[in-house]
């Protein structure tokens, strides 16, 4: 039978529930245990597909094509496992679930309530998780924090849930201690207060995570655990790290792991996890031999969140590779001008990023021909790859006005345009390649050298495709498709023959890189820049 874990935050939003949820999943699966991490978020969306960046940040694909919150992206990242659908769920799922059973009669003309139908559809989607995998343990995240109108069904539905389960269910609170200057001390009173407020609602806590930026004395931890109602020992201290990779040894070091099984009546071996691999990850990570510059063009750079994973993922190849991954965040519209551009030089690779809509187009069409006609690594991701082909249209085929139709519906040239099959499909979201599709590669291509599989499996978020009708003149001027779809002759992967390296990918590459396997094609853009930077 499965134990669960619920991870609530307190005080502040933005605390680390994500990074504790995953070291915690990392710590115990390093024991040897299965486990999955869920999160339930407050918000009335359905799913994050249509939030725009800079509400949320990005928008995580799972393989089976569900769009969910970045916190899954950091779960897979921790423990090298794929989540699902059911990984995520929005207040927004919840109600709509609901409304659709009342629709259909399913509760037989009774009056529909917050509690028990909302409560226990929240219960439901908790529980279902475990139907066909058979975890030791279901860590859920609840976003928010405690005291929010939007979080008070998710607590009752934690309530009841360590009601039923008894000692198979634990509550973690995340919660901050801060530093106050003007009294030189650590204050506890606001970690009371959200105690208090989860107390209120039903919940005792069984662990207190305190994040905080200066050490925990035992008096302080004593002042929680007494004020609290806690054990001493369940006092646990999250203190500021440089990296997020360090929270797991942090953890370890606190002994949360043992915490967690001594509560949930499980016996903690005295063998501790093996984190060796990690260990080694994070050694390289902060001894590196080598520096790169890569300027990655977006139109989301205000918020670093918008681009999560690729910046992860270059942490990853970085540590692989014993190179320090210098990243500027370039904003697209600022390369519409010269003034703009000017920013690229001197960078060791451009990576053109992927997005939605026409606002900076213009500008990644710019940087992507300044990294064509420069001879700089250039790795473009979806609408990046797209901006590739409409800037090689234009500046090499001579079709001065190609577009994509997505940018331009009257063009004369829509070298990217919607998917023939799915052109009557209407509604946000309806026309998208969603989750992971298999993907050809053809033999002698940097595609090839990156992967070394002639077929691969990744994982898309878009509606519009490389317009065939243009793809042998592509070839012929050399931008060939190194990668196919097949089933529906899709072009996934796009190269120059006459560029040191220039892929770009219809799919989300970073969507898949760990810590363990750091994604081959990060590794094969990022080798390029480092033989640039020789």
């Amino acid at each position: 039978m499965a134990k669960y874990i619920f991870v609530t935050g307190g005080v502040t939003s933005s605390l680390g529930k994500g990074i504790i949820s995953a070291s915690i999943g990392k710590l115990l699966q390093a024991r040897g245990y299965k486990i999955t991490i869920q999160k339930l978020d407050p918000y009335i969306n359905v799913d994050p597909g249509t939030l725009n960046p800079y509400e949320h940040g990005e928008c995580y694909v799972t393989e089976d094509g569900a769009e969910t919150d970045l916190d899954l992206g950091h779960y897979e990242r921790f423990i090298g496992g794929p989540t699902s659908q059911g990984n995520n769920v929005t207040t927004g799922a919840i109600y709509r679930s609901v409304i659709n059973k009342e629709r259909r009669g399913d509760y037989l003309g009774e009056t529909v309530q917050v509690i028990p139908h909302i409560t226990d559809e929240i219960k439901r989607r908790v529980k279902v998780l475990n139907n066909k995998n058979n975890y030791d343990f279901i860590i859920t995240e609840i976003g928010g924090t405690v005291g929010d109108i939007e979080s008070l069904p998710y607590v009752e539905a934690v309530r009841q849930l360590k009601w039923e389960m008894g000692q198979d269910c634990i509550v973690i609170h995340l919660t901050l201690v801060p530093f106050l200057a003007a009294a030189g001390e650590l204050k506890t009173k606001p970690t009371q207060h959200s105690v208090k407020e989860l107390q209120q609602s039903g919940v005792q806590p069984d662990v207190i995570v305190c994040r905080t930026e200066r050490k925990l004395h035992d008096s302080v931890k004593d002042k929680i655990a007494r004020f609290c109602n806690i054990e001493r020992n369940c006092v646990i201290e999250s203190i500021d790290a440089s990296t997020i990779y360090e929270v797991p040894l942090l953890m370890q070091k606190e002994g949360l792991d043992k915490v967690v099984l001594k509560k949930l009546n499980m016996l903690a071996s005295d063998e501790e996890p093996n984190l060796d691999r990690w260990k080694n990850f994070l050694y390289k990570l902060k001894n590196p031999k080598r520096k790169v510059d890569i300027g990655l063009v977006g139109k989301y750079v205000e918020l670093k969140d918008a681009y999560k994973s690729i910046m992860e993922a270059f942490v990853h190849v970085g540590a692989e590779n014993q190179c320090k991954v210098r990243l500027s965040l370039l904003k697209a519209e600022d390369m519409e001008h010269e003034e703009g551009l000017e920013e690229l030089k001197g960078l060791d690779g451009i990576l053109v990023a992927p997005g939605f809509g026409s606002r900076g187009i213009e500008g990644k069409i710019n940087a992507i021909q300044f990294a064509r006609e420069n001879k700089v690594p250039f790795l473009g991701i979806c609408l990046g790859m797209q901006c590739a082909v409409i800037e090689y249209a234009r500046n090499v085929l001579g079709y001065a006005k190609a577009n994509s139709s997505e940018m331009d519906s009257k063009t004369n040239f829509p070298v990217i345009d919607i998917m023939e099959n799915q052109k009557e499909v209407t509604g946000k979201g309806g026309t998208m390649r969603l989750g992971a599709y298999v993907c050809n590669v053809k033999k002698g291509s940097k595609l090839f050298d990156a992967y070394q599989r002639t077929e691969i499996k990744e994982r898309h978020r878009h509606r519009y495709e490389f317009n065939n009708k243009y793809l042998s003149e592509f070839e012929k001027h050399g931008m060939v498709a190194t990668g196919m779809y097949k089933k529906d002759s899709l072009v996934e992967a796009v190269e120059l023959l006459d560029h040191p390296w220039f892929v770009g990918v219809q799919f989300h590459p970073e969507y898949s890189s760990t810590v363990v396997n750091p994604h081959p094609l990060f590794t094969g853009f990022v080798k390029a820049a480092m033989q640039k930077n020789r």
